[in-house]
């Protein structure tokens, strides 16, 4: 019997915003707020068996991150339900994880202790980390100073270097400078090389899903509207949006 990593079952996530008025309209008019609720993911379902590296493609808006949010804890469901059988799991993702005021030292240490990692290991990783970002001399001056690249590094080092059973990775190879892309990019065909880490990859480069996945599930306005190999998937995904 096929052992799964991760279980999506007919998950739903809704984000809810007061829809802009005055405080003395409202008050005028004796009415509360109208809210606005947008359904970002809407009834998706679906397995990822343990080792698989499974690639999500879709148009921009088409709730892939949300999605991703979710797997990784950060988003609750409004319904359905996420079972990662007990396994750890780290979202590298930009704008994700970071407090932006702390150095990234200091964010190496939250993000690892977020992961479920002890002081002691992460002390023992540390110099790996900082020595893969590259980040030597700016890495006790605050994240807030930071570009997307540098922050992009820091991320993709932490995760890299402090390595958990699931793996979620949202656009992030594609960014930074060619260097580091070629790097990191080779960092992680060794990482999923583990055949009991399983790893889902958002990414619009139909080429890193094309060399990297095993599958492909195409979202489209928070459905899913295909699920199959690369081979399946992208020529039709890629017909689609052109």
């Amino acid at each position: 019997m096929e052992e799964y990593a991760i279980e999506v079952t007919d998950l739903k996530i809704r984000y809810r915003s007061l829809q802009k008025t005055s405080i003395k309209k409202s008050l005028l008019q004796l009415r509360k707020s109208r809210v606005n609720v947008f359904e970002a993911v809407k009834g998706v379902s679906f397995k990822v068996p343990q080792g698989e590296i499974m690639g999500i493609v879709g148009k921009n808006g088409s709730g892939k991150s949300t999605m991703l949010r979710a797997i990784a804890g950060i988003f609750s469901p409004d319904e359905g339900s996420i079972d990662l059988h007990g396994k750890s799991v780290s979202l590298l993702s930009i704008g994700v994880g970071f407090q932006k005021k702390l150095t990234g030292r200091e964010n190496i240490y939250l993000s690892g202790m977020l992961l479920g990692f002890s002081e002691q290991q992460i002390n023992d990783k540390l110099n790996e980390i900082i020595e893969f970002s590259e980040l030597k001399k700016f890495i006790d001056k605050p994240v807030k100073t930071y570009s997307s690249g540098m922050h992009s590094k820091l991320a993709f080092s932490i995760t890299a270097v402090l390595e958990t059973d699931i793996m979620l990775i949202d656009e992030v190879l594609s960014v930074g400078d060619a260097k580091f892309k070629k790097k990191s990019y080779k960092k992680m065909q060794e990482l999923i090389s583990n055949k009991d880490r399983t790893v889902i990859i958002v990414s619009h480069n139909s080429e890193t899903i094309k060399n990297l996945c095993n599958s492909v599930l195409w979202i489209h306005d928070g459905l899913v509207k295909m699920q199959g190999t690369p081979e399946e998937v992208m020529p039709v995904y890629e017909e689609f949006m052109s």
